[in-house]
């Protein structure tokens, strides 16, 4: 290698050290780095992802994704994938293999690093006889109605179950009883003894176990008492060894029940929680509950559903992993709620395609245009280039015949002033091949519709100039009607009308709904180079917007498009007058 493509190779590797280092510059990696200087774990960093498998993963995951996993490269250390399966009533298997699937798509590994919550159920288990033992953890039997009203509020001291003073002796054959199945569900629960005057809500005698007789997706039915997440988290978190358990927000109120747990039991590995603001997008929601609402009643085709949040909507809609990376990194870490705007993530996606996706010719909305004076068996091959961005993507020859088919809105009957368009008795270039003038329109008798235009082109203005110097300012694309392909289109939207759904408690999200999310066109006619188009590829059709073959319905005799973003840049504009 020549001395200076070294130069410059260590110029991009040093650039590209920069940038992560930008991305990851927040307050928790300053905490890491306090952590380093205090050799506080002996150096190490060690993070986890910690799923629930009860749903698919969305795009507020992919941040946490990226953090967890960013953090721990950065640092040269491990992160971990758990599955915090401690609710079989909720999980499954097909979740698991999902989230799996969509880290790994997100180009993640967790190498041997696969854990469960449920790997630790025998030594959760012992943790809380433990704590009984020491006198911190007792047997209620309050209804759950009954234990809500005993907590208290915010500005009121809660009042203690009267069967916090069990003896030990009890507590102990009663939990022993409860993992046996002898009680019914909800019959009992074991919660810890804390403090029910504590000014924090998550203090007052927290439930860490409850009975749930259903069965569990790896352990079957040898359970029947499942530890809650508070309680279950940091142990486990513990049990592996991770330094930095970085979550969201809403957990910062139970910091001191993670603490707490950790210290009363002694751990061995103080692992420190941290939050951070967790991702909310406009348009749409991030509630699993809500998308499972959208699933299971159908007002989506699916958790992959292109309009849906999910990594696997949005993988399907034609998303790359770069551009979903490169969004997480663009909005970087906060200590605080926001909204992000959705066209920001859509700012992304179309940078990354731009530089890379092949430009082809698709007509959605077919109009046929006839040239008279072209000949009838005639058929050329215009060069085109298949990206302008990228001069080593090359070109391809695309067939012109006497029939074409242009978009429908590429024609004016009656044209406004400065419509460069096609028109009657006005010019207009066809995209690297000839001039056009509109000669003649034909209509369907019965309902007035336009069906076909008549049409003469110019010889002379092959590749799109004319000799003469004569000035075309519109420039459309077509397809050779002879050589078309057809394919269906599906045109998606914003899921939602209002930008926050289910924000006003007295409106039900789902009358929020947007009704024109989804356009489906069929007979559309594309270039037949298309007609090789695989599932997940991505073309840009020209003036209309990005598009990936769908993975789910495509055929090779029936193919489908997704349009995954248009071409018009919101976000471009608006970061433009800042």
């Amino acid at each position: 290698m020549a001395a200076d493509e070294k130069l410059d190779e260590k110029l991009n590797e040093e650039k590209s050290l920069d940038q992560d280092k930008k991305v990851y510059s927040n307050f928790i990696q300053d905490i890491i780095d306090e952590d380093a200087e205090n050799n506080r774990y002996g150096g190490r960093v060690h993070t986890r992802f910690p799923p629930e498998p009860n749903g698919y993963l969305h795009i507020g995951h992919a941040k946490s994704i990226c953090l967890n996993f960013g953090i721990a490269a950065q640092n040269g250390g491990l992160c971990n994938l758990r599955f915090d399966d401690t609710n079989p009533v909720k999980e499954d298997t097909e979740y698991v293999e999902s989230i799996k699937e969509d880290i790994k798509w997100l180009g993640f590994d967790w190498g041997d690093r696969l854990y469960y919550a449920s790997d630790y159920f025998e030594r959760l288990y012992e943790c809380a006889v433990k704590l009984i033992k020491m006198g911190k953890a007792y047997v209620c039997d309050l209804t759950a109605d009954q234990i809500r009203e005993y907590r208290g509020t915010l500005t009121q001291p809660g009042k203690e179950s009267p069967y916090r003073n069990r003896s030990v002796e009890e507590n102990l054959d009663l939990f022993r009883r409860m993992r046996d199945g002898e009680f019914e569900d909800g019959s009992k629960v074991l919660r810890a003894k804390i403090d029910m005057a504590s000014p924090n809500l998550n203090m007052r005698d927290p439930v860490i176990y409850r009975i749930v007789k259903a069965e569990h997706h790896r352990t079957g039915n040898k359970w029947c008492i499942y530890p809650m997440y508070d309680f279950a988290h940091p142990l486990s978190d513990s049990f592996e060894g991770i330094t930095h358990s970085i979550c969201t927000l809403e957990f910062e109120d139970h910091r001191p029940l993670y603490n707490w747990f950790i210290e009363t039991l002694d751990m061995e590995c103080k692992t420190q929680q941290i939050e951070f603001a967790r991702l909310n997008l406009n348009y749409t929601v991030m509630s699993k509950r809500k998308l499972l609402k959208l699933v299971k009643e159908g007002y989506v085709r699916g958790w992959d559903d292109p309009r849906m949040p999910t990594i696997s909507g949005l993988r399907r809609r034609g998303y790359t992993p770069e551009s979903i990376r490169d969004f997480c990194a663009r909005i970087g870490v906060a200590k605080s709620n926001s909204v992000v705007d959705i066209a920001l993530l859509e700012h992304c996606i179309r940078e990354e395609l731009n530089q890379k996706a092949t430009r082809v010719m698709a007509v959605l909305r077919p109009l046929k245009v006839i040239i008279d004076n072209y000949p009838e068996d005639q058929v050329e091959y215009f060069e085109v280039q298949n990206n302008p961005e990228d001069p080593d993507a090359g070109t391809r020859m695309v067939p012109f015949s006497k029939v074409i088919y242009i978009e429908k809105e590429d024609f004016c009957e009656n044209p406004p002033k400065k419509y460069f368009r096609l028109a009657p008795g006005q010019e207009v270039r066809l995209k690297s091949a000839y001039f056009i003038k509109c000669v003649d329109v034909v209509k369907d008798d019965a309902t007035g519709e336009i069906i076909e235009l008549h049409c003469t082109y110019d010889p002379d203005s092959k590749g799109g100039n004319s000799p003469d110097g004569r000035k075309v300012k519109g420039t459309i694309h077509w397809v050779s009607a002879a050589h078309a392909v057809d394919a269906e289109v599906r045109l998606y939207n914003n899921l939602f009308n209002d930008p926050n759904p289910g924000a006003d408690e007295n409106v039900d999200f789902i009358d929020q709904l947007n009704p024109d999310s989804l356009e489906v066109i069929t007979g559309c006619k594309l270039e037949p180079g298309l007609k090789n188009a695989k599932p997940g590829d991505r073309f840009q059709f020209l003036r209309l917007g990005y598009f990936c073959v769908d993975v789910v319905d495509s055929k090779e005799d029936a193919l489908v498009f997704n349009r995954t973003v248009s071409l018009k840049d919101t976000w471009a504009k608006i970061s433009s007058k800042e």
